[in-house]
C-alpha cells in the first residue's frame, strides 16, 4: 500500500528482487546468490520470505522507517522479469527509483559486489529478462561476484567462463560459500543504505570498498 513521503505524495514501497532459481537442487549454487541475499536481508529485518504473489515468495518489513518488499520470483531465472514487473504493478512503484535487482555476477570475483544504476546484462539472462520486461536499462543493480579464484592450468582450460552454466548450476564448496556468507552481510548493509540514502552514496561507500578489498565497517 501507498504511503506519504515527506513532499506530501503518495510513495510506494521499495522493492528488492532477488533473483535464482526455485528448488532444493539449486538452493546452494552461485546463480542462487540474490535469492541468499534476499533470505539474508529478511533474517536481519525478522521476517520470513514466504508469501505468494506476483509469481513470487515475499516478505514486507520496514526499512529506514520505509516499507519493503522482499522477493524471491518462482519463474527461473530466464523468466525474472514476469515476476518484477508483476511486482512493480502490483505494488505501485516507480522502476527507476524505488527498485533493487541483486544477482550473481560471473566476472565478478567471488567476495565482492557491485552495485550499479543502469547497464548492460552481460550475457546474465535473468538481468536479461528484467530488461526485457522494463523496457530498458535503466534500473538499479547489485551484483554479487561468484567468479572463484583458479589455478593456471584451469585459466589455461577456459576456466569458470568456458563450462560457466554447469558451474553456476552446481552446489558450491564449503570454503566458497563461507566467503560468500560474509559478502550476504555486507549486500544487507548495502541494501539498507540505498533505502535509506538511495543509490549514490552507497555507491560511494560500497564500490569504493569493493575495488580496494573488503575493509572493517
Amino acid at each position: 500500500m501507498a504511503e506519504a513521503s515527506e513532499s506530501g505524495k503518495r510513495q510506494g514501497p521499495f522493492v528488492v528482487v532477488g533473483l535464482g532459481n526455485p528448488g532444493l537442487e539449486y538452493l546452494w549454487t552461485p546463480h542462487n546468490a540474490g535469492f541468499m541475499a534476499v533470505d539474508r536481508i529478511a533474517e536481519q529485518e525478522g521476517v520470513a520470505v514466504q508469501n505468494r504473489r506476483c509469481k513470487a515468495v515475499t516478505a514486507t518489513c520496514r526499512v529506514a522507517g520505509r516499507e519493503v518488499v522482499l522477493a524471491k520470483p518462482e519463474t527461473y531465472m530466464n523468466l525474472s522479469g514476469a515476476s518484477v514487473a508483476a511486482l512493480i504493478h502490483e505494488f505501485e512503484v516507480d522502476p527507476l527509483r524505488d527498485l533493487l535487482v541483486i544477482y550473481d555476477e560471473l566476472d565478478l570475483a567471488l567476495g565482492t559486489f557491485k552495485i550499479r544504476e543502469r547497464g548492460s546484462t552481460a550475457g546474465h539472462n535473468g538481468a536479461r529478462s528484467v530488461t526485457a520486461a522494463l523496457g530498458g536499462q535503466e534500473w538499479l543493480r547489485l551484483r554479487i561476484g561468484v567468479k572463484r579464484d583458479l589455478t593456471p592450468e584451469a585459466k589455461e582450460a577456459g576456466g569458470v567462463r568456458r563450462h560457466g552454466r554447469d558451474y553456476l548450476l552446481s552446489p558450491m564448496r564449503k570454503a566458497d560459500l563461507a566467503v560468500l556468507d560474509e559478502v550476504l552481510d555486507r549486500v544487507a548493509t548495502a541494501t539498507r543504505r540505498i533505502i535509506q540514502d538511495g543509490p549514490g552514496p552507497a555507491m560511494n561507500k560500497f564500490n569504493r570498498r569493493e575495488q580496494n578489498g573488503p575493509a572493517e565497517e
